[in-house]
């Protein structure tokens, strides 16, 4: 069984997430997605409108994933490819490069972005301050 991983934050799900989730899938058997925690994204400024538990139920519930996880920290990622046997860890475009040092245990692939959607400009939007 292939076995795959992808992380992120998943609030306010959209279009771009149950893309990326449904892309990861085809890449194995088997798709783990690591769920930011609400503490690990305050420690990276990140204030989320849904708690974790609620996210992770969100995600949970796509029929694309098979599990979640929680994401606690930036240094997990080895450690959760080799407790759980992953082959391929994916993650987002924006982030080319960055997850390079995994190559060493996984594949890594790198996956366009939904073009026109993404959180941040949901909630510059709501809060008044999105695209003219």
């Amino acid at each position: 069984m292939k076995k795959v991983i992808t992380y992120g934050t998943f609030d306010l799900f959209h279009i771009g997430h149950l893309n990326l989730l449904k892309r990861a899938k085809k890449l194995g058997d088997y798709l783990v997605v690591a769920v930011s925690t609400d503490e690990f994204n305050l420690g990276k400024n990140k204030k989320c409108v849904h708690p974790f538990e609620e996210r992770a139920k969100i995600v949970e519930a796509i029929k694309y994933v098979d599990e979640v996880i929680p994401e606690t920290n930036w240094k997990q990622k080895i450690t959760d490819v080799k407790n759980h046997e992953i082959d391929v860890f994916v993650i987002g475009d924006d982030w080319k490069g960055k997850f390079d040092f995994l190559k060493e245990f996984c594949e890594v692939v790198y996956l366009g972005r939904t073009e026109g959607i993404s959180t941040t400009e949901i909630k510059q939007e709501l809060s008044g301050q999105g695209k003219v």
